[in-house]
């Protein structure tokens, strides 16, 4: 299939290893020095371009956390329109540490992941000099992202924006019961600079 433009830009733009090492240290009391991966995987790629996501905190980087697939397509209603769908995988800890060793996710096979129906976004472009972009991806209308995890039900808001160089997390658990922040970018987007590129497949 070829994808559009905005389509491969995205990914493009996504895939890669990020810190957040300026924002840790101007705010260290709201934002923890964490490393991001997001390494493009091979599934779903008659239509789509996957990455695997994950996170942890520079001190304890042999304990990354938040292991989960996002793929990147075309909107249903449009070409020029990109959406976001979450995937949970079946045994995250078999993924752990796959950012960091992408070889683990060699024989990850999409019937080992659970479709998140509700963890979806929806993509928008504002077009840059030079053939460059900032997207912005938001929650769908009246979806609510929710997941089982360790036998509990985990609620979370999405959300992010990416240009070339940076990657903002708008990510936050939600407390069903309050309808507050619990964990995340309770006080704004955690912003991560890329510190390198990896090629989208």
């Amino acid at each position: 299939m070829n994808f559009s433009p905005q389509l491969i830009a995205l990914g493009e733009y996504l895939a890669g290893e990020f810190d957040n090492r300026e924002q840790a240290i101007a705010e260290p009391v709201w934002y923890v020095h964490l490393c991001l991966w997001q390494r493009p995987v091979n599934l779903f790629t008659e239509d789509s371009i996957t990455l695997f996501a994950e996170q942890a905190n520079v001190i304890t980087l042999d304990q990354p956390y938040r292991q989960r697939i996002i793929r990147l397509r075309q909107g249903s209603d449009s070409d020029a329109t990109v959406e976001v769908q979450y995937y949970m995988p079946q045994d995250p800890g078999a993924l752990r540490g796959a950012g960091h060793n992408p070889a683990l996710l060699n024989t990850l096979t999409p019937e080992q992941l659970d479709l998140l129906p509700g963890c979806i976004l929806t993509v928008t472009q504002e077009k840059l000099a030079c053939d460059r972009y900032k997207f912005t991806a938001t929650p769908l209308p009246e979806t609510r992202c929710s997941f089982s995890y360790l036998g509990n039900t985990v609620y979370v808001s999405l959300g992010f924006a990416a240009t070339g160089a940076e990657f903002y997390s708008y990510d936050k658990g939600i407390d069903p019961a309050t309808g507050k922040a619990t964990w995340g970018a309770i006080m704004g987007p955690y912003r991560y600079t890329k510190r390198n590129q990896y090629l989208i497949r």
